[in-house]
Order: structure tokens, then C-alpha cells, then sequence
């Protein structure tokens, strides 16, 4: 199946969008637990990115973390985000508001709970807050819907830099990609199919007779349909 061959199911309320996001979050949570757990492993680089596997699951819950939150406080001022402390725990590393507890008992299976967690709320927030809702990302202000999409982007490409650095094998279904680029990446080529488009387009993978993406973007901004 290609992009341009997906069925038209794109999700149009916020409760079909929470219920991708959440399918999308649990995909990642059966990915990933089945990765080995000793916290050794969790240090390898995830994919592509600088950052070890560890501190990409945190940085993944922190994106869902912060879409709920953003979108739950729509009468912020234009163009600012909820005002909560971000850091970095080491330079070059992710900048967070969140970081699970490295020292405690539960290693790996308790950053999937924070994981776990953050999925959640967001879904839960995205299924509560009025469609009418605008809020600030800096790739175009944006509705419940489009948080959530931009969610199960994270979810699946993250997902996938986890689990290649871990050494097991991810691959995100067509009916999770489709709705989210065209909810979010209008400019991309749909002649090709859903996966390997949404790499392509995070500047993650190939595709024919284009060239890999050094920069990327998605358009959060909502637009009118008819």
C-alpha cells in the first residue's frame, strides 16, 4: 500500500485520534519491553541520534508529557508553552522537564512506566479537551488532534531509534503513518508507502531518487477541510 493508496481513514475526532495515539504507545511499550533490560544495554546510541537509548525514552516521554500539558492550557499567552524548568542531566543530552529515577529498583521497566505514564495522559487528554483548543508549538499552533498526531510521530520514530540501538527490529504500520502525514506533513511525496515515508520525512530513511533529509519539519498549524 503507498500513501496515496490509504483508504481515507485519517482519524477526524479527538477520541479516533487518542485511540491511534494510544495504540501507538502501547505498540512502542511491547517494542521496547521486549529489548534486554540490564541498563548497560539501554546505554548504546540510539539509532541515528546522539543520544543513548536510556535518555531518547525519556526524551519521548517528555514530548507526550509536554503535548498533554500544552494543549490542557490553551489560554496561554500566543506563542509561549507551559513554564516548567527544562534541563539537561549531561551536555550534548536531551533538554527535559522530566527524567526517570536512574538510581532506583526498577531500571528499565520503570522508565517504561514513566513512558507508560505520559502516553496516558496525554490520551486522556486529548479525548477530554474541546476540539476548539489551540495551543503554541513551534511548528505551527495546533488542536488536541494535532498533538496527538504529532505524539504518535514521536511514538514511532522514536521507537524506532530505540530499538535499533538496542538491536531489536521496529517496524510502525501503515495505518498509524498515513493519518499522521497527512495530518502533519503535506509536503511529503505519497507515491510511496507510509513507513519508510515517515522516516524519509524525519530525515530518518531513503526513498527513491530523493535525497536524504538533513532538516525537517512538520505543520502542526490546523487547516480547513472541506
Amino acid at each position: 500500500m503507498t500513501y496515496e493508496d490509504h483508504d481515507g481513514s485519517t482519524p477526524r475526532t479527538n477520541d479516533a485520534w487518542a485511540d491511534a495515539l494510544d495504540r501507538a504507545v502501547r505498540l512502542a511499550l511491547a517494542t521496547l519491553r521486549s529489548a534486554p533490560s540490564e541498563a548497560k544495554a539501554w546505554e548504546a546510541t540510539a539509532g541515528s541520534l546522539e543520544w543513548t537509548c536510556w535518555e531518547t525514552t525519556e526524551h519521548l516521554a517528555d514530548d507526550l508529557f509536554f503535548y498533554g500539558m500544552q494543549i490542557a492550557t490553551p489560554r496561554l499567552p500566543a506563542g509561549t508553552d507551559v513554564p516548567f524548568e527544562m534541563r539537561r542531566r549531561r551536555p550534548g543530552g536531551p533538554v527535559n522537564t522530566l527524567h526517570a529515577d536512574r538510581e532506583g529498583v526498577h531500571g528499565a521497566s520503570g522508565l517504561l512506566t514513566v513512558l507508560e505514564a505520559c502516553g496516558a495522559m496525554q490520551v486522556s487528554l486529548t479525548r477530554t479537551t474541546p476540539p476548539s483548543a489551540r495551543a503554541h508549538h513551534c511548528f505551527g499552533a495546533s488542536d488536541p488532534a494535532g498533538f496527538a498526531a504529532m505524539g504518535i510521530v514521536e511514538t514511532l520514530v522514536h521507537t524506532y531509534d530505540i530499538a535499533a540501538g538496542l538491536g531489536i527490529g521496529f517496524t510502525a504500520p501503515d495505518d498509524l503513518c498515513a493519518p499522521v502525514l497527512e495530518r502533519l506533513f503535506p509536503q511529503v511525496p505519497s507515491d510511496e508507502a507510509p513507513w519508510p515515508t515517515l522516516l524519509w520525512a524525519t530525515g530518518r530513511g531513503e526513498l527513491p531518487d530523493r535525497e536524504r533529509l538533513e532538516k525537517w519539519r512538520w505543520y502542526g498549524e490546523v487547516r480547513q477541510t472541506a
